[in-house]
């Protein structure tokens, strides 16, 4: 009678202790809630960019001066805040929060690491840059709305704030030079004609004013008035006299003092920066060396794969002859009209529609779109996806480059495909901010190993999707992945061994198949944003390896479907946080 007192005692004092522990953790889950739900609000305020890109349209009409040093301290004391808040969350906490909270410190640590580097003071390149990405949200077929009055007149108060922000731009550059923090030559060299592709002397011919020719019928003719003239004046104002400087500026002052040099160790400080980039793009603790020394183990492993493949189709030649006639044979490049090449990407899609049920679980609710690059920036651009919304007001869309369609090789469209459309970037991006078992910050973190890497893996999905059944497009597939093999040998050379911009085009003309010109602009990538190009063969490989591994361990129990569910379900992440999600779930079959 006695013994069993004693278990009751002892069965009460544990069912207490497991409440209390339980309630510690509902107290802490509701205090991590608040803090993620006042830093995305905090976050909307300080990125309205960003804030317009998801959807949210409290603050349209804002056009922070994100380059300038007062608002990269407002930043330090934003991610500071942060960081403290978090700290004093020591309770225990269940697996999905623990989860977040772990998500939440990296991205709060990785941004304040960031900006102890003044990339500030090189605002702008030939790839990347705001002077870029403006006249793409004013057009009309960006992220910025055009729907109602008050979005023409949201987007004329940002049109307003862009010549502080160009003064800013060129400000930051003028110390830059002073500092020996400054772009190479050949780099700042392509800008100039960019600048030309965008400003109009006329301001009803420039791209800003595209909104105004599709002004909505149902406005009144007072106010489609007021907006034609407003537009006119603003942009003939601010937008055009603000491009005009920019190149001023470019041509007559930045030019001349701009480096020889092409690497970014030739910056104060650059090897640290790099270090820091590959942290940041690839979200791993892998050297330099290491990372050229697996870019050179990947060439060789493809290069046997496209002699396979030469062999299959009885090319007699090497393999530099045969890439030569896969880029110059006019057999290959069998269109007249832009309309045909996207609807060649469309008839791909509707070859995967039939097979992708065998390999996923979960489909993207957001809508998607083909269309062809804008002629302004199609010189410069590549294949790209822009998200759509998370509300699902703005479908996804798959952006192609054509210049000529003359010229628009067919082979590798599988590849191109799968990677930036379906089921790679759309599959991902949307299914994230789709998710409601997110948290708001968690919907949007893009971290470039995840998301590249993700659609890097998928390129080789692309039989089991009834693609590459022609041995072009393999070659195509084989030629993507030697792409971003090669990626991790120059990007790393160039930046930390001295290889100099020809050499390394030269690298990759004698490796893949590309003609000089593209080659000359994918170095010239590398060169302007030192690191990102890593992110997807690091990605991938971990990707892959991980399938691998599980395919292995599990046996029969191991499900490709439940697979691809686990990689997405959670949305973006660091590689070494989603090795430790899906080492769970395989450790729970």
């Amino acid at each position: 009678m006695q013994v069993r007192s004693i278990l009751c005692m002892l069965c009460i004092l544990f069912s207490l202790h497991s409440c209390k522990e339980q309630t510690k953790k509902i107290a802490s889950s509701a205090e991590l809630k608040t803090i993620f739900n006042n830093y995305w609000e905090d976050r909307m305020k300080l990125f309205p960019l960003e804030a317009t890109a998801t959807g949210d349209n409290r603050y349209n009409d804002k056009l922070p001066i994100s380059i300038s040093a007062s608002y990269r301290d407002t930043l330090v004391q934003f991610y500071t805040k942060y960081a403290e808040q978090s700290k004093k969350i020591n309770s225990p906490l269940n697996e999905e929060d623990e989860m977040s909270k772990e998500l939440f410190d990296y991205e709060i640590g990785i941004n304040l690491e960031g900006l102890q580097y003044p990339s500030h003071l090189m605002p702008i390149n030939q790839f990347w840059s705001f002077l870029l990405e403006f006249p793409q949200l004013g057009s009309g077929d960006g992220n910025q709305p055009f729907k109602t009055v008050k979005d023409y007149d949201n987007f004329l108060q940002r049109i307003k704030a862009f010549p502080a922000w160009i003064d800013t731009a060129i400000s930051n550059m003028q110390f830059g030079i002073k500092k020996g923090y400054i772009l190479p030559r050949v780099l700042a060299e392509k800008m100039v004609p960019q600048f030309k592709t965008v400003v109009t002397i006329d301001p009803m011919k420039s791209i800003f004013y595209n909104p105004i020719h599709s002004l909505p019928n149902t406005f009144s003719a007072e106010e489609k008035k007021r907006l034609q003239n407003a537009y006119n004046f603003e942009i003939g104002k601010c937008i055009i006299p603000a491009y005009f400087k920019m190149q001023a500026f470019i041509e007559k002052e930045y030019i001349p003092a701009c480096r020889e040099t092409h690497g970014i160790s030739s910056l104060p400080n650059g090897a640290a920066y790099y270090q820091y980039l590959i942290k940041n793009y690839t979200t791993t603790t892998l050297t330099p060396d290491s990372i050229y020394h697996l870019g050179l183990s990947e060439v060789a492993r493809i290069k046997s794969e496209m002699e396979k493949v030469k062999e299959e189709v009885h090319f007699k030649g090497s393999l530099q002859e045969f890439f030569k006639d896969l880029n110059g044979n006019k057999a290959y490049c069998p269109f007249t009209t832009p309309k045909q090449v996207l609807d060649s990407f469309w008839a791909i899609k509707k070859i995967e529609d039939a097979h992708l049920q065998d390999l996923f679980e979960s489909f993207p609710k957001t809508k998607f779109g083909i269309r062809q690059t804008e002629a302004y920036r199609a010189a410069s651009a590549s294949a790209e996806y822009n998200p759509g919304s998370a509300d699902g007001s703005r479908p996804g869309i798959f952006y192609t480059p054509i210049l000529d369609p003359r010229k628009f090789n067919i082979v590798g469209m599988e590849t191109l495909f799968l990677h930036e459309a379906i089921p790679g970037h759309h599959f991902q991006i949307s299914l994230q901010q789709e998710n409601t078992n997110l948290p708001q910050f968690r919907k949007f973190l893009n971290y470039s190993a995840y998301a590249e890497g993700w659609a890097l893996y998928t390129e080789t999905l692309g039989k089991e999707l009834g693609l590459y059944s022609n041995p072009y497009q393999y070659i195509g597939h084989l030629s993507d992945a030697m792409h971003r093999a090669i990626r991790l040998v120059v990007d790393v050379a160039i930046h930390t061994k001295g290889m100099k911009r020809e050499e390394a085009i030269q690298f990759m003309m004698d490796n893949e198949r590309i003609t000089e010109p593209e080659a000359a602009a994918e170095i010239e990538r590398y060169m302007a944003i030192p690191g990102q190009a890593l992110s997807y063969k690091i990605g991938q490989l971990t990707i892959s390896s991980m399938k691998e591994k599980y395919k292995k361990e599990l046996g029969a129990k191991f499900d490709i479907k439940s697979f691809h569910t686990q990689l997405l379900d959670g949305g973006n992440m660091p590689l070494e946080v989603l090795q430790k999600k899906l080492d769970r779930w395989a450790k729970s079959l």
